[in-house]
């Protein structure tokens, strides 16, 4: 096995990524964009089980009640707004690499009927629980 200091992969691996960073970090810094406009989509993951469909929103230090998740057509629309606490406004920032400001995610549902719904909080992702219908 060839050590990390021998093959100039991990370079190139590492430099895209950092690249890839910067680009996001870019996009969400230099858009003109209106206030209520969203300024990022925090990633999801869509699990189906037999009674229900699950929707993990990573939203690490978003308080659940503060986001707000609508079934619009086929779609459900998740939005809200990360913030630093007020506590943190005058902080010296070392490293910012969670987004901040208003985010908004469309997620396309599966074709299906749903009788209900719960929404909670876990590991840092927001969960939403659809109930599949009868």
């Amino acid at each position: 096995m060839r050590r990390r200091d021998e093959s100039p992969d991990w370079m190139w691996s590492n430099a895209l990524a950092t690249l890839d960073r910067m680009e996001r970090v870019h996009r969400q810094i230099f858009q003109l964009r209106a206030a209520r406009t969203p300024t990022w989509e925090p990633p999801v993951d869509v699990l189906e089980t037999e009674r229900e469909l699950l929707i993990y929103v990573a939203l690490p230090g978003v308080d659940a009640r503060e986001v707000k998740a609508v079934i619009d057509g086929a779609t459900l629309v998740v939005s809200g707004r990360r913030v630093l606490p007020a506590s943190l406004q005058h902080a010296a920032i070392h490293r910012l690499e969670l987004p901040q400001g208003r985010f908004e995610r469309h997620v396309p549902l599966p074709a299906g009927r749903y009788a209900g719904s719960h929404v909670s909080s876990e590991r840092g992702c927001l969960v939403i629980s659809l109930e599949k219908a009868a």
